[in-house]
């Protein structure tokens, strides 16, 4: 009797170890999920940095934006007026937000724009390149990737094209009769 006593604390001392080195192993695999949810929710500003205000200038067809953004929390004034106010068109309103959206910098910033020129649809593309360009201003190293990616910084060009001589629009020509 006296043997199986003595292998019993053996056995016993092996299985606690074994036990012991599971529990480390689930702390340390806890400590690396927990790790990865830090970078997501809170090291957003040290990845981004502090907001730095800074301007850009956005140009659509004939309409031309001058757009100032500051650290804030989302407030837009275009021509002192709010963006809903100013771009009832949620079609719009969500192609002025696209920058913001792409760099998930929502109510980061506060925009103040003077748009003149041009139409709607002219104004608030216009107004997007002018955001897109202040934000990389603001940071060049970490919103420039992102934003020439979705093809925020560079200008679209296309213009109506003027009218011809001889034709009722730019294109269409009058109809032909034979006799």
């Amino acid at each position: 009797m006296a043997e199986t006593t003595a292998e019993t604390p053996v056995a016993d001392v092996e299985e606690t170890s074994a036990v012991e080195e599971t529990s480390a192993e689930e702390t340390h695999g806890a400590e690396e999920t927990h790790g990865a949810e830090e970078y997501t929710t809170e090291s957003l500003a040290s990845r981004f940095g502090d907001p730095q205000p800074a301007s850009g200038l956005g140009r659509r067809k004939n309409a031309i934006a001058r757009v100032r953004i500051v650290p804030g929390s989302g407030q837009w004034k275009i021509n002192g007026r709010a963006l809903e106010e100013y771009f009832p068109n949620k079609v719009h309103q969500q192609e002025v937000n696209e920058p913001f959206k792409v760099l998930e910098l929502d109510d980061r910033y506060d925009v103040i724009a003077r748009i003149r020129g041009g139409g709607t649809s002219g104004q608030a593309g216009a107004l997007r390149l002018g955001v897109a360009r202040a934000l990389n201003e603001a940071d060049v190293d970490n919103n420039r990737g992102p934003l020439k990616k979705a093809g925020f910084l560079s200008r679209d060009d296309r213009a109506v094209e003027r009218k011809k001589a001889g034709l009722k629009k730019a294109r269409k020509a009058p109809q032909y009769s034979k006799r």
